[in-house]
């Protein structure tokens, strides 16, 4: 028996729907990574982008645990002297595109290389709960009742 290898022109991609209303980011992020990159098929290849598309709503309102709001920090450099910036998960989550925490920590998740970069084009971050896909039909995943860990309430 041979070993089950698909072709592109194989994939049947589907459209799923999380809500991350209350879903602690972590895992939210995992599931999302491996969805987008077809694990959870059994039709899975390497080389193949062979994932779904994902639409995420209610980004905002995305849950991390402990005391990450304000101790969780990300630097940057401008590359000009002196230009050493940094900014909190908090101020992230409360601040213009709170949607960007949810793409990075999938994005820190997917392969790097062109095949990862294929893969992210297939995730739709919304910070509200109105997304333009509802002519695709996308099937609802409700991350919240996988497991009891992954639904905060505070």
């Amino acid at each position: 028996m041979k070993t089950y290898s698909a072709k592109p022109s194989e994939v049947v991609k589907k459209w799923v729907l999380i809500d991350a209303d209350g879903v602690v980011l972590g895992r939210l992020a995992s599931i999302v990574a491996n969805r987008l990159r077809g694990k959870h098929k059994p039709t899975y290849t390497p080389h193949v982008d062979c994932g779904d598309n994902v639409v995420i709503i209610n980004a905002a309102k995305v849950k991390v645990t402990g005391n990450k709001l304000n101790d969780k920090v990300f630097h940057w450099h401008t590359g000009h002297p002196g230009g050493i910036k940094e900014v909190t998960m908090g101020k992230i989550l409360g601040g213009r595109f709170p949607e960007r925490a949810i793409v990075k920590a999938v994005q820190r998740m997917v392969p790097r290389g062109p095949l990862g970069r294929q893969q992210m084009k297939n995730l739709r971050v919304f910070a509200g709960a109105d997304h333009p896909h509802a002519a695709q039909q996308p099937e609802t995943l409700d991350v919240g009742a996988m497991n009891p860990k992954n639904k905060r309430s505070a």
